[in-house]
């Protein structure tokens, strides 16, 4: 009887690398799949075509046959627009997300499928279990590696059809594994920036696509202390980029966006790290995307609103309509409309969605 067929999504990094090695010694027939998702002649930043030559280092090695796919035209109109869209609206989308769920776990899972492929596999650090409802998404065993928050909106269906072989293992013995078995990507660096984009200067990235409408830069009570480029470019929380430094008649203090005045075009700054109002007490959601039986009813549980945050103790309050309301133990920093919030019980991620508001921990009135 001949093996289980399994298409690895081959990035050239070190962690498909070592996924495709682990499920060939375990038995699997492996083939890989390199996806080239962002077409431009942009060597400074795009580094597809250099991935794509380790990934063939990587296959040869391991004497595997390797496909490679052109997901561009997809990404563009189910990510990419998505991103530039919530823009726009000044907010501040997480990509990664979305490419998981339309790209890794989407097209290309289907296109695995096409290949013969009983399943498709990824070096992403999250454990899969099965249980009474499915295959239930969990934290990876190295915590600093966890990626089950960029993974909590993938549909249930597709993670049955997928394997994590990582999911169990710290990143040094990833890297231990890949040098002993003379994989030449064993001590790569980690990918960073935009999925499929890359790492670049981001403002300069989002002006090629985003008018720059300039305006004012205010504090809370209203006094202007400079101009910003338009308020697509700045995010909630940020310190740097704003040109402001030390003004006269306020202490020697970083500046922080704290809010986003789109009917005026305003950008809203206030100092100090901990200022009151970078923080808030609740926030709520679009329709959630549960990975478990979906709740009716409120529950504590932990959530996190973005990645590497620590689990933050709150009671998540299903509404009807399918969306939600968390409320934090504790006020949280820089919660972000547009970004996730993503709920889990204990290891185990129970799915998220989209943050649509913020429910500030004090008034404006209060903080001043």
């Amino acid at each position: 009887m001949s093996a289980a067929r399994v298409i690895v999504g081959l990035s050239g990094g070190v962690d498909s690398a070592v996924a495709a090695l682990l499920l060939r010694d375990a038995g699997w027939e492996v083939q890989g799949l390199f996806m080239s998702n962002w077409e431009e002649d942009d060597d400074a930043y795009c580094t597809s075509a250099r991935d794509f030559q380790d990934a063939r280092a990587v296959a040869a090695e391991l004497g595997i046959a390797l496909h490679r796919a052109s997901f561009a035209l997809e990404y563009r109109e189910r990510v990419f627009r998505h991103f530039l869209r919530e823009h726009r609206a000044g907010r501040t989308p997480n990509p990664d997300v979305l490419c998981n769920r339309e790209i890794k776990f989407g097209v290309a899972l289907q296109w695995a499928r096409r290949l013969g492929a009983a399943h498709f596999a990824t070096g992403h650090y999250a454990r899969l279990q099965q249980g009474p409802e499915g295959t239930g998404l969990y934290k990876a065993r190295d915590p600093a590696k966890d990626q089950s928050y960029f993974l909590h909106a993938v549909a249930g269906e597709e993670l049955a059809r997928t394997l994590m072989p990582l999911g169990e293992l710290q990143k040094s013995a990833v890297r231990e594994r890949a040098r002993r078995a003379g994989l030449p990507v064993f001590d790569k660096p980690d990918s960073t920036g935009i999925c499929f984009i890359g790492e670049r200067p981001f403002r300069e990235f989002l002006a090629r696509f985003l008018e720059r409408t300039p305006g004012p830069i205010e504090t809370p009570a209203g006094e202007r202390l400079g101009t910003h480029e338009g308020l697509p470019f700045y995010t909630l929380g940020q310190r740097g980029g704003l040109g402001l430094g030390g003004r006269h008649g306020h202490p020697e203090q970083p500046w922080y966006v704290a809010a986003k005045d789109r009917e005026r075009n305003a950008l809203i700054v206030v100092q100090g790290h901990d200022h009151p109002l970078l923080s808030s007490g609740a926030l709520t959601t679009a329709a959630w995307h549960w990975l478990s039986s979906p709740r009716r009813e409120a529950f504590r549980c932990s959530v996190k609103v973005r990645y590497r945050q620590a689990d933050q103790p709150a009671l998540l309050e299903p509404r009807a309509d399918g969306t939600a309301r968390v409320v934090f133990d504790e006020p949280q920093r820089a919660v972000t409309p547009g970004q996730y919030a993503v709920a889990y019980e204990g290891e185990r991620c129970l799915g998220g969605a989209v943050i649509e508001d913020i429910v500030p921990a004090v008034s404006e009135a209060a903080a001043a």
